[in-house]
Formats: structure tokens, C-alpha cells, sequence
């Protein structure tokens, strides 16, 4: 049996379930552990990040989350400033951490193809207000551009796939940072899915991504994209979670503004591929294939370039097969518990004044 077909019975359609239809009650799931910004030299040594490095306006409101949590919110491996390419930031989707979305895929993938990335942690667990989640990411390319005198290449998951637009359009300094945004099944348009999930309360970052919400019309009023950046927008046709993702309006896709622009669907390359939301974040080798060729080329990704023997595969590189069940329990269980577990809010957080203009 193929892998994509037994992923839901592996993560259980209930995990996916409660990451949009629980999250009404409880108290909220702990932190997690916080990291700490690598220097750009190799052997994996720490190095401080200046308070005036993060704190710094340098285009788009100043930043009001704390010095100290901007800080302990990234870590990094490898030589950002050294090797033949750009480094990527990881950013996680709604629910996660980046070491359980990321530390069991892609990192150990990118270590072994001597990829330099970091990887940016968001506030609860990214289920708070997107716009403080937004400072967090601001603040990483921030620092990685430093650290690598090079331009910056993120490659997000869901919520991770969409909130760097948020930082592009209200920090224009960072339209000079990034080379490249890569989501993958990202929520650049929402989903009906959160409509009835916040019928009564959900968690804030449920309420920006609900079809139609004030965050997402805010996120898509002028341009999508700015010259100078290629977007490859990653997504499968049979996503539950991010909805629709069909054509001719999948919610991932990106069509306006002088982005460099390529939408591709998993199901393009190829056709009948099963690919659920929780899958393509973590394990779906056509979605990393299609990484892989946005990184490692000038613009975006092309589905012609995709060597089209990555339909027999099962898993993406990285993914150690004897470690998936236990890898996956923890995914798996942390979307469960996160989103039955933070606390509700009544109403969808309001735009900050900057938004508002």
C-alpha cells in the first residue's frame, strides 16, 4: 500500500479533526523550549544576538514583543554566510513547533544536502495573534541577513507558508531580505473549514484564517507579491484542512503583484497522488521535490524540471523510516493537544493600527 494512503489512518483523521473543530476550552499547552540564534561560523557554536538587533525599526512598526523572546525564538545550523546557496527559515504551521514539524524532515534533509537554515519558533505554539507571530518572523530575517550578508529563502507550512506575506507587506525592509517564499499548502486565502470552527470561539490564529477574516482581507488588499522575489506556492488538491485548495481558486495559490509566481499542485506532477494537509508538512516526497527545485533554481519551482519517478517514492528524504511511528505520534499528537487545549477567544483579534491605514 502506498505510504500517502495510509498516512490518515497513521495520524488519525481525529488529530486532523481537532486541529480545526476543537481548541473551545482548556488551558494552554505549555511553551516548549525555547532555542537560541546561532553565529553564522560552523561547529554549531552559540552567538548572542544584540539587543539592538532586534529591537531596531528599520522600515514598518517597531516591534513590541520583548528582546529576549525575539531571540530565544530562532535557531540555526550551518554557515549562513558560507556554502553555494542562499539560507532558508523554517517556519511551522498552526499548532507546531518547529522541532516537532521540522526535525524528523526537512532539517535533517537540508543537513544532509549542507543547506544552511534556521528555524523560527512562534508564540503558543503558533495559535495567537498572527500579527505578534509576524514580529517573530520579522525579527529572524532580520538577524539571518546579517549573520549572511546573502539574501534569505523561507520555506513555510501552512500558517509558516502564509505569514511571511504579512511580514513582506507591513516591514518593507524585508522585501529586500527575502529572495524567495516557498509555502506549502499554505492559508494565503484561508479556509472555510474555520467558519463554523469559530461560530461561537476558537483560537485567534483560527479566527485570521477563517475564509473572509479581517487579517486575510487586510493580508490580500493590493498586490499578493513584490518584484524582486519568487513565490512558489506548493499545495494538494486533496488538503482538508486549508479549503478549498482546487483550481481555479485554490485558498494556497498566489496570482497578483510582480512576484515571480508558480502554483503547483502535488497532483500535477502526479495525478492521483494522496496528499493530506498533516502529510505535506511532513513527509510527502513531491512537495519536497518541488522544494528541492524552487532552492535550486533561479525563480520558482517548475513541475517540468520534477523527475516524475518521485510518484513511486514513499516518504521524502530525511524521514528515517524506523523512527516514523514515534515521529508521528508526536506530530500527530502535539496538533491534537494543542488545539483542544488553548484557550478560546470570542472574537477575531482587531488589525493593528498599522494594518488599519
Amino acid at each position: 500500500m502506498r505510504w500517502t494512503g495510509r498516512v490518515a489512518a497513521a495520524f488519525g483523521a481525529a488529530a486532523v479533526a481537532a486541529a480545526l473543530m476543537v481548541g473551545t476550552a482548556g488551558p494552554a499547552a505549555a511553551s516548549g523550549s525555547a532555542g537560541r540564534v546561532l553565529g553564522s561560523g560552523g561547529g554549531g557554536r552559540a552567538s548572542e544576538v544584540r539587543a539592538s538587533e532586534v529591537r531596531a525599526s528599520e522600515g514598518g512598526p517597531a516591534l513590541r514583543e520583548p528582546g529576549a523572546a525575539l531571540r530565544d525564538s530562532v535557531v540555526c545550523d550551518g554557515d549562513l554566510g558560507g556554502g553555494a546557496s542562499d539560507p532558508v527559515l523554517l517556519i511551522p504551521g498552526t499548532t507546531l513547533d518547529p522541532d516537532v514539524n521540522f526535525d524528523w524532515n526537512y532539517e535533517p534533509a537540508l543537513r544532509a544536502r549542507h543547506q544552511a537554515y534556521c528555524a523560527v519558533r512562534l508564540p503558543g505554539h503558533a495559535m495567537a495573534d498572527i500579527q505578534t507571530a509576524a514580529e517573530y518572523v520579522v525579527n529572524a530575517l532580520r538577524v539571518m541577513q546579517r549573520r549572511a550578508q546573502r539574501p534569505v529563502r523561507i520555506v513555510g507550512f501552512s500558517q509558516g507558508g502564509m505569514i511571511g506575506r504579512w511580514a513582506l507587506k507591513y516591514w518593507p525592509d524585508t522585501r529586500s531580505i527575502v529572495g524567495e517564499l516557498i509555502g506549502i499548502d499554505p492559508s494565503n486565502h484561508g479556509t472555510l473549514d474555520a467558519v463554523p470552527l469559530c461560530a461561537l470561539a476558537c483560537a485567534p490564529a483560527f479566527w485570521q484564517q477563517r475564509t473572509g477574516s479581517a487579517f486575510l482581507t487586510a493580508l490580500n488588499d493590493g498586490p499578493e507579491t513584490y518584484p524582486g522575489i519568487s513565490y512558489t506556492q506548493i499545495y494538494s488538491y486533496t488538503d482538508e484542512v486549508v479549503v478549498p485548495n482546487l483550481p481555479p481558486a485554490a485558498s494556497s495559490s498566489l496570482h497578483t503583484g510582480e512576484g515571480d509566481i508558480a502554483n503547483i499542485a502535488v497532483q500535477q506532477i502526479c495525478p492521483g497522488h494522496l496528499a493530506d494537509h498533516l502529510s505535506m508538512g511532513s513527509i510527502d516526497p513531491v512537495g519536497y521535490a518541488l522544494v528541492i527545485d524552487a532552492l535550486t533554481h533561479d525563480g520558482p519551482a517548475r513541475a517540468a524540471r520534477i523527475d516524475r519517478s518521485v510518484c513511486t517514492r514513499a516518504l521524502m528524504p530525511g524521514v528515517d523510516p524506523a523512527a516514523l511511528p514515534a515521529n508521528e505520534a508526536r506530530y500527530s499528537g502535539q496538533v491534537g493537544t494543542v488545539a483542544a487545549t488553548y484557550p478560546p477567544v470570542f472574537a477575531e483579534p482587531a488589525l493593528r493600527p498599522y494594518a488599519r491605514d
